[in-house]
């Protein structure tokens, strides 16, 4: 798989997709328990995509 999107990507745009990600865990975190863990390795995953975009720049 090709990630170029990704791998060209602001940090900016890579921790608001992770605050999106915890803001939704958080919403539904009553209702699906799975998806709500999903949600938050998801978010974990984009921030740290960010941060190590951040570092390298």
């Amino acid at each position: 798989m090709n990630f170029s999107s990704i791998k060209n990507a602001n940090p900016i745009y890579l921790y608001l997709v992770s605050i999106a990600a915890f803001v939704l865990a958080n919403i539904i975190r009553t209702t699906n328990v799975g998806f709500y863990y999903g949600l938050l390795i998801v978010g974990l995953v984009f921030f740290f995509l960010g941060l190590m975009r951040r570092i390298k720049k």
